[in-house]
């Protein structure tokens, strides 16, 4: 991989590509629709893709390339089109509840992405500026999705919060140069099953309590104590 630096092409892009990825990771966590929540989570997927397929040519590994579509065609298409589905056949509140105001949610989002770059660029002064950058980027990207999981109150949005988080954890993959294919992929199929059981999880709740608030569990938990 030839070295990056400020103000080359492969470095412009590649930094660009993942700034979208975690602006995209604060919309999300601005979104009031759930119609609005997985199409940004589709959009945060598709430029993920974009910035996988870069690296992949950045790098020259060919791997990347292979990240890229599963990134685009499992997170992009089939897992929003299959959210859709579910929130049509749940009849879901079309709104997203919240346990914080959108100010406090923002706020809180700004001082994780600080908490990020403190914790990373001081740690990899040894490494390229694109990959310290990247993983300060990803890194950020994975506490917005927890503190997405942390502040909605129910499944279906916690569930993106969680594959928003994954996003997270593939953009550090393939920002770093010589990560072996093996990891992009387990990570893929790991979010693809949990996927598949968070579904089920769906239903199951649903039937229960005819919501998806998961409130509900918390009662059911004192009920058993």
């Amino acid at each position: 991989m030839e070295r990056l630096g400020y103000g080359s092409l492969p470095y412009d892009l590649a930094h660009l590509l993942g700034a979208v990825v975690l602006l995209l990771s604060f919309a999300l966590l601005s979104q009031r629709r759930i119609s609005a929540l997985i199409d940004t989570y589709a959009l945060q997927s598709w430029t993920l893709a974009a910035a996988a397929a870069w690296q992949a040519s950045v790098q020259h590994a060919p791997h990347l390339f292979v990240t890229a579509a599963v990134a685009l065609i499992a997170k992009g298409i089939i897992i929003p089109f299959a959210l859709h589905r579910i929130v049509t056949r749940l009849r879901i509140s079309r709104g997203v509840e919240t346990a914080l105001g959108i100010f406090q949610t923002m706020a809180l989002g700004v001082g994780l992405v600080a908490l990020a770059i403190l914790v990373v660029l001081p740690t990899t002064m040894e490494s390229q500026a694109l990959t310290r950058e990247d993983l300060a980027t990803a890194l950020s990207v994975v506490l917005l999705g927890l503190l997405m999981m942390i502040s909605r109150r129910t499944a279906l949005t916690q569930v993106i919060g969680f594959m928003s988080l994954e996003n997270g954890l593939i953009l550090a993959a393939v920002g770093v140069a010589g990560m072996p294919m093996v990891v992009e992929l387990s990570v893929a199929v790991l979010v693809l099953i949990a996927f598949v059981v968070f579904g089920v999880f769906f239903f199951r709740i649903r039937a229960q309590f005819d919501s998806l608030d998961v409130r509900h569990l918390d009662r059911v938990g004192g009920a058993h104590r």
